[in-house]
């Protein structure tokens, strides 16, 4: 067993207010708390790891280049691997949620982008 406090994971912020907080993982999967602010959107984007985002608070919309979904607290969707997808807080409040990604990603996936 290799336990993770939330408050001494390994965290970064790839932009002013969006937070990623590293948490239990492995090679085959890896599990990431993430907040955002009112209005922010990750940048349309892809990667080889399937990807479950589920919420947690507030309210996040999911695009794909074929669709998008709104999720509420308690609310997740799955993405295929490769699936060009962004992911944005369309509510008025801060949004929370987790990211599991299959395999297992570089928790330093946004801070090696171009």
């Amino acid at each position: 067993m290799e336990p993770v406090s939330f408050d001494q994971a390994e965290t970064y912020e790839p932009e002013e207010g969006w937070r990623r907080v590293a948490m239990a993982g492995s090679d085959a999967f890896s599990f990431e708390w993430f907040e955002k602010p009112p209005g922010h959107s990750s940048p349309m984007h892809d990667h080889e790891n399937e990807q479950v985002c589920l919420v947690t608070e507030g309210e996040l919309t999911v695009y794909t280049e074929d669709d998008e979904v709104t999720l509420g607290p308690y609310d997740s969707t799955w993405l295929e691997p490769w699936e060009r997808h962004r992911v944005e807080n369309t509510g008025d409040e801060r949004a929370v949620g987790v990211d599991v990604f299959a395999p297992g990603r570089s928790f330093d996936f946004w801070l090696d982008r171009e």
